[in-house]
């Protein structure tokens, strides 16, 4: 039975996972790392870290008896999108990579898209906006805040690519990655050397794009010494996170939403032809699979919401499941199922890090509104988890003008829950399923890319016939009518507090 390894480079850790040709997950392992604030609004992550993780997590799946390293055929990424990891000349890391969440670029944004003519201007060249987020304004940044390292960088990985790299030696970038720095000619899947230039910055920098099935490389003597992966396996390029979590979850074709509540949220399906994108609401990127396309919206915040929301606010949940012996997230979900859909008019704004889509804005803030004497702490934690479910509501919506969809496949940690599972059906108004494997996200779409390149499978849509249902949730009627109220004030409440918004973030905040 042939075996096949998949790595996540997540922003929390690193998943490493086993899998044999059945799609039957043999072994898995999560490390995490620090993340870095240094200002406000910035995200850093020490590369470094990343490839620890990856060693540490490799050692313990490998060890698993029930795998056998003979019978490893392939090795593929996912990996959090759109970071800049700058490199010199000696292969070092110059400088912390700058992460996707990282909103300090608005100034380079704005000086890209005009010198592009405008947004209509640069849509013609990437069919994307250049978001805070995107890899693109964080080279411009870098050339123009710390001119010292620009110089001495040679070229510039995503954070998945540096792991490839640290294990194979080769550089590259796959097109799902360089879809997301902003400066990829998604049409054509080659690099836009004219929005490049305009941009005044060096192409030369910018690593070779293959697909993501493509043989990147084989594993090293020194990584196979070192992780106990062998020496000469086959190494495959992989994809970003936000596209491949989707070809994990078995959908490379239109007709079903993908949806994932992680660290961030993402609505997602598969085109098969290329896309315009008006206005740039949606972000319209290259698929893992060679012809296919993918559109998506990433609200910044989901299950970081509940997250921040358990650390900052939520100290005595996490007293109580210790004394308990339950989980702190056993505790949250029933307060917020003792509370009513609506959570009795508090409404929650998940802008913990600005917002991407629907609204592409740093300066958005998170709040709670609807606080009164009779709220109660099960309202503010459901409260949490309905905004999140809004917020990818209306990206939901405008996913709806390429093509109607009639189901939803969800995963990350926002699946494991059945209130939350419940709340998706009902404000989607759309049945809810939860595929084999999903819990393994991004990582089980490396398995699939792997099995491609390897010749396990002969495409993606093949390797995704092995993902199957593994629970329904229907929409309950009866909790339409609250819903739908709450979210025609949620919709409501970004539109008005703008101008707030603005003036916080000309004060500093």
């Amino acid at each position: 039975m042939r075996m096949l390894v998949g790595l996540d480079i997540g922003t929390s850790g690193a998943k490493c996972i086993v899998a044999d040709e059945t799609g039957k997950v043999l072994a898995s392992s999560v490390q995490e790392y620090p993340l870095y604030t240094p200002k406000p609004g910035w995200a850093e992550q020490n590369p470094e870290d990343w490839w620890q993780a990856v060693v540490r997590g490799l050692k313990v799946i490998l060890s698993n008896p029930a795998v056998r390293k003979e019978d490893i055929v392939g090795v593929s990424f996912s990996g959090q999108m759109h970071g800049l990891v700058a490199m010199d000349k000696g292969n070092n890391v110059i400088r912390p990579a700058i992460l996707w969440c990282d909103q300090r670029t608005q100034k380079q944004c704005d000086e890209i898209t005009a010198a592009a003519g405008g947004l209509q201007g640069l849509l013609t060249y990437s069919n994307n906006r250049m978001l805070t987020g995107y890899t693109g304004g964080k080279i411009l940044w870098l050339k123009e805040e710390e001119p010292e390292n620009y110089a001495k960088m040679v070229y510039f990985f995503c954070p998945k690519d540096y792991i490839r790299f640290r294990m194979t030696g080769t550089v590259g970038i796959d097109v799902s990655d360089a879809s997301g720095t902003g400066f990829f000619n998604t049409e054509k899947r080659i690099w836009n050397d004219a929005l490049i230039a305009l941009a005044g910055l060096d192409k030369a920098t910018f690593p070779e794009a293959h697909e993501s099935t493509e043989l990147a490389g084989k594993v090293t003597k020194d990584v196979a010494e070192l992780t106990g992966l062998p020496e000469g396996l086959n190494v495959y390029f992989g994809g970003g996170d936000a596209v491949i979590q989707t070809t994990g979850a078995g959908l490379v074709k239109p007709g079903i939403l993908g949806v994932v509540i992680g660290t961030s949220g993402n609505v997602a399906m598969g085109l098969e032809k290329f896309n315009p994108n008006p206005n740039g609401d949606l972000q319209m990127f290259c698929n893992n699979q060679p012809g296919l396309w993918h559109a998506f919206g990433c609200p910044l915040t989901s299950g970081g919401s509940y997250r921040w929301y358990r650390d900052e606010l939520g100290q005595h949940y996490k007293a109580e499941a210790k004394a308990a012996g339950v989980s702190v997230y056993d505790l949250m979900n029933a307060d917020a199922e003792a509370s009513v859909p609506g959570s009795h008019g508090v409404i929650f704004t998940p802008y913990l890090t600005g917002e991407r889509c629907p609204y592409p804005d740093p300066n958005a803030r998170a709040s709670f509104y609807g606080l009164t004497l009779g709220t109660t702490r099960g309202d503010i934690t459901r409260s949490v988890m309905e905004g999140v479910t809004f917020s990818l509501k209306q990206v939901i919506d405008i996913m709806q003008n390429f093509t109607r969809c009639e189901k939803v496949y969800t995963s990350g940690g926002g699946a494991a829950s059945a209130l939350w599972r419940q709340m998706q059906a009902d404000i989607f108004n759309m049945p809810v399923y939860t595929m084999s494997a999903a819990s393994e996200g991004g990582a089980y779409g490396a398995i699939m890319v792997a099995g491609v390149g390897a010749g396990v499978w002969k495409n993606l849509e093949e390797a995704c016939t092995i993902v199957k249902p593994e629970t329904e949730t229907l929409p309950i009627a009866a909790n339409r009518a609250a819903y739908e109220d709450a979210f025609e004030i949620y919709s409501k409440i970004y539109p008005a507090l703008k101008p707030v918004y603005d003036l916080s973030a000309s004060k500093g905040y």
